[in-house]
């Protein structure tokens, strides 16, 4: 017995003199642009291992069995580098040089129409990534947008919650929403076109803040965004990404991508969203969010063709159901006027396609069509109404030894109907249009570009659009850009604002609108810092002013029963500052800052007027920290805004004429460390807020929203009452935020390259 032990004791001794033997340390630089870089993340793929470079660059892995490895060094904004090592019977050196990212120098196309590197554009362009929309994930484009600064979703009605985009504070008509450079998102499908895009398929959003009428027409006066979809050879082979919420949301992404032959390859992706629980968190019986059962199938297909030349065909359709309104509503109450409710039913489809022609010279085909069906009803008052929009457009990009010349002719073809007062006749019109813009290159350090575009409206004739901008590079980190330009704006008035037929106000168009003009100039500065320490710091600064004409906007303050249309007496104008700070700190921290102070007014008969819901100021962030070794990234995103005036009814009305300082922040969490699988969630509303604190209520008159107790004088004016002691008619436009609180949600991804 005691040999036995004795051998035990000497196999366990020679065991762990073995195994001590056996474990070798990895170690070795990190540098990236020329300098040692601090903090960098090294792990080895296989053991579970990591580290974190120190101050000098410098890393060190311990107790490393003998094997072959992968081995993967990682710095945010530079490209991951990976190398294969074998450690047999002595420690190893591995050292690494890392290149910056691309990704710090995207390439855009909706500036000038043609791929060129964001940092040598004239025009300056916003870019938005896939891992951008990833840190606060939503079902839409449109709520992703919330965190990009200068960039306001704006909810337009409490119960059926349709918005619309605001740019530097400019309401949602005078954006353009573009997907793959085609305009066919606009007025009543603004919203629905940001809807049931897969954020998978994204390859990124590109977004323009200033006139763009010169290359894209009407209706690009405040900016635009170009949602630019994935070519099918970026795709993943397949794709899920699906997601719940504690309030009942659930949103799902499924797509895939395959060879059709050897010369087509098809991207196909699917996306549903899904919302059946009513939540009455205010206690007023209405619908806290609208009700929404969504779907959208998307495809896309690229071809191959002699000498790369481009062929792209994409399509989309569209299907939507959703409900606000009091909460025994019912499909059965639909148009009737026992039980509130607006029911929104929405189809759509699009196609879209980009041709190369066969020849010597570089011209394309682009075209789009969109079919819209809306079938509304907001209580007892019906909307129906049809948009179709059909687009063409002939390109030539001819380049000279010091000039960049942009050529193309383009027609847009406009058809809108509906069933309100407002549209005694459907309004169909074709719209053809020429354009021209030269990029002159006096040298690397000073680069000019002039464009003038031509549109003929049969509504309204002649409109000439001219364009200018100018780019200083004194050196390769500092960059100075002057834009100057104008818009027009051709308006369709139920295609942007049909949520006025909700509630009880009377809308009056006091004359035939006449196009609105607008003159901006805006001013650029961009600089980039490399520190030693391996930090990067990008400062993206803008100043703008812009002038406008002939200005629609609605008037709610002349009569609180009405809304009033017509072209503002005087002008209005659009002015202020923005800045942001993209910073990737060497700790692994990535942090993306951005604050606007704005100032939009009208001037009408002597009388200056802060514009109606418009912030002064905003604020947003993007707080990213990942960490290697744990495979974990933790995203802390949010908003800031600050008070803006709301339509009130009435010199009674209780509820606050200014909105308070609000903010909405998220926080998220995602697991990668399993193959091919991402596992994310958070909390969404982190502070709990919604519009209803401190006010006595948010929709006026909430227990009588067909007016039965509501008395008028002879002239049409609200008699107060003990029953109606503010002298208010049913409303829901009182609003300017979600009305949705906190709320967890879980998440998980799988992506097959």
């Amino acid at each position: 017995m005691k040999k036995l032990s004795f051998l035990l004791y000497i196999f366990l001794l020679f065991s762990a003199m073995v195994s001590g033997q056996d474990s070798y340390r990895l170690s070795g630089t990190v540098s990236g642009s020329g300098d040692v870089m601090a903090f960098a993340n090294i792990y080895v793929k296989g053991a579970k291992k990591g580290a974190v470079s120190d101050i000098d660059g410098r890393y060190s892995i311990e107790s490393l069995a003998p094997g072959t490895y992968i081995v993967i060094a990682s710095f945010t904004g530079y490209r991951s580098e990976s190398k294969t090592v074998t450690i047999s019977n002595k420690d190893v050196q591995l050292n690494f040089e890392l290149l910056e990212s691309e990704s710090l120098d995207e390439v855009v196309i909706s500036g000038t129409l043609k791929p060129v590197s964001r940092l040598e554009s004239p025009v300056p362009v916003e870019v938005y990534s896939p891992a951008f929309l990833k840190k606060n994930p939503t079902p839409n484009i449109f709520d992703a947008l919330q965190n990009v600064n200068g960039v306001r979703p704006q909810l337009n009605c409490n119960v059926c919650n349709t918005g619309d985009i605001h740019i530097n504070g400019l309401e949602g008509p005078y954006t353009l929403v573009m997907i793959d450079g085609m305009p066919i998102v606009s007025g009543l499908s603004t919203v629905y076109g940001l809807s049931g895009i897969p954020n998978s398929l994204i390859e990124q959003v590109e977004i323009v803040k200033g006139p763009a009428s010169s290359l894209y027409g009407s209706e690009a006066v405040g900016g635009l965004i170009n949602v630019i979809t994935k070519r099918p050879e970026h795709a993943p082979l397949f794709f899920a990404d699906s997601y719940t919420t504690d309030w009942g949301e659930t949103n799902l992404d499924v797509g895939f991508k395959s060879d059709i032959g050897k010369k087509s390859t098809l991207l196909m992706g699917v996306n549903y969203y899904n919302y059946s629980n009513p939540i009455d968190d205010n206690n007023d019986n209405f619908t806290d969010v609208t009700l929404q059962d969504r779907i959208s199938v998307f495809q896309k297909w690229d071809f191959k063709r002699k000498d790369n030349r481009k062929l792209s065909l994409a399509g989309r359709f569209f299907y939507e159901d959703r409900w606000g309104g009091e909460l025994q509503w019912n499909k059965s109450f639909r148009g009737g006027n026992e039980v509130y409710g607006e029911s929104i039913y929405t189809k759509r489809f699009e196609i879209l396609g980009n041709y190369q022609l066969p020849i010597k010279e570089k011209m394309f085909l682009q075209f789009s069509y969109t079919d819209h069906d809306q079938n509304s009803v907001y209580g007892d008052t019906p909307y129906l109404a049809q948009q179709r929009i059909g687009f063409g457009q002939l390109t030539w990009d001819k380049s000279l030894e010091k000039h960049d010349l942009l050529f193309g002719v383009a027609a847009r073809y406009n058809f809108y109907n509906d069933n309100t007062p407002a549209t005694l006749n459907a309004d169909e019109v074709t719209i053809p249009s020429v354009f021209i813009q030269d990029e002159i290159a006096f040298n690397k350090r000073h680069e000019m570009l002039v464009g003038l575009r031509y549109d003929y409206d049969s509504r309204h004739g002649n409109i000439l659009t001219p364009r200018f901008a100018y780019k200083f590079k004194p050196t390769d980190s500092d960059i100075f850009r002057v834009n100057a330009g104008t818009g027009f704006r051709v308006v369709n008035l139920f295609t942007e604002e049909h949520a006025a037929l909700t509630g009880a106000r009377d809308v009056i168009i006091a004359e035939a609108l006449k196009p609105e003009r607008s003159y901006n100039i805006n001013v650029n500065y961009l600089k980039k810092f490399y520190t030693k320490s391996g930090m990067i710091i990008g400062l993206d600064a803008s100043a703008w002013y812009t002038y406008f004409n002939n200005l629609i906007l609605p008037d709610y303050d002349t009569n609180p029963n009405q809304i009033i249309y017509d072209n503002l007496n005087g002008h209005a104008t659009s002015k202020g500052v923005s800045m942001n700070v993209d910073a990737i700190i060497a700790s692994g921290i990535k942090v993306l800052v951005g604050a606007t102070v704005q100032d939009v007014s009208q001037t009408e008969n002597g009388q200056r007027q802060r514009q109606i819901l418009t912030e002064r100021f905003t604020g947003t962030w993007a707080l990213s920290y990942k960490n290697y070794k744990h495979d974990l990234t933790i995203d802390y995103t949010g908003n800031v805004y600050g008070p803006m005036r709301l339509p009130l009814l009435g010199p009674l009305d209780p509820r606050d004429e200014y909105s308070p300082t609000w903010s909405i922040q998220n926080i998220q969490l995602t697991y990668d460390g399993i193959d091919n699988f991402e596992v994310y969630g958070g909390v969404k509303n982190l502070l709990n807020w919604t519009p209803n604190r401190g006010n006595p209520f948010i929709i006026a008159r909430a227990d009588d929203p067909f007016d039965e107790n509501v008395q008028f004088d002879t002239q049409g004016n609200v008699v107060p009452t003990a029953d109606n002691p503010y002298a208010l008619t049913f409303d829901p436009s009182y609003v300017y935020a979600p009305n949705q609180g906190r709320r967890m949600f879980f998440g998980l991804r799988y992506t097959l390259n």
